[in-house]
């Protein structure tokens, strides 16, 4: 069954999803997420919109898609097991020691693989399956070849992108803005470097080129609507055109 999922980067987005009847929305909190820049929400604001969201047959998935430091680990686990207690429906994460975690201490909470883990063959899927993962989210540069040969994989759900940008790099190994900024993209502070305008030289003259030429066009293909930090309007808009 399909589902149209929308990102809730504020409470206003996480309103005007749930009027487009958008079927779940995710968001993240201040740690661990991969839109450290998005407004985000307090664990007591996370309770009340998935309070507001149950009352409404919505669900809330939590994005915890980030790459962690050792010291890291409990501290999120612990966010993790609050938001547990709190009837999260899933969380998308990235740490595979995360997840490994989690299968051993909260067996219960449904997993969602992020698209940041670059998943875009079945054996991947099968070996997320020995994580106690429920779904994927593919890599956002699959090609309908692959997502067809992911889905046929049993017992595990499949999520694709059908509106949002697609980086130039393979997700979750762009080491683009980490290399330019000092700002990872695993780490949630992606900075867009690919999106700046850059001049390409050939023999040391300019070569004439679309501006920004290293930034690839957005995508229409799949049933999770990507792009974070958006303002209310367009989730809506993005919910209602799904």
């Amino acid at each position: 069954m399909p589902e149209i999922l929308a990102p809730a980067g504020s409470r206003d987005s996480f309103d005007a999803a749930l009027a487009a009847g958008a079927d779940a929305v995710y968001l993240a909190l201040p740690r661990f997420g991969a839109r450290a820049y998005a407004a985000n929400f307090t664990l007591e604001e996370v309770q009340e919109v998935i309070a507001t969201a149950h009352l409404h047959g919505m669900k809330v998935y939590v994005t915890m898609n980030i790459i962690l430091f050792e010291e890291e680990m409990e501290p999120a686990y612990r966010q993790a097991r609050d938001l547990y207690e709190a009837g999260v429906d899933a969380l998308i994460v990235q740490d595979l020691g995360l997840m490994h975690l989690l299968k051993h201490r909260l067996p219960a909470l449904e997993v969602h693989a992020s698209t940041q883990l670059s998943v875009n063959r079945p054996f991947q899927m099968e070996q997320l399956k020995k994580l106690n993962v429920r779904r994927v989210v593919l890599a956002r540069e699959c090609s309908l070849e692959q997502i067809r040969a992911c889905a046929r994989v049993q017992d595990m759900e499949t999520e694709v992108f059908v509106h949002g940008a697609l980086c130039i790099s393979w997700s979750g190994q762009c080491q683009f803005s980490a290399i330019r900024h000092q700002r990872s993209g695993n780490r949630g502070q992606c900075a867009q470097a690919c999106r700046m305008q850059y001049e390409l030289l050939k023999d040391g003259h300019p070569v004439k080129t679309p501006v920004p030429f290293c930034s690839a066009p957005g995508i229409c293909l799949s049933w999770m609507i990507w792009i974070f930090c958006r303002q209310p309007v367009w989730t809506a808009s993005r919910s209602k055109v799904v």
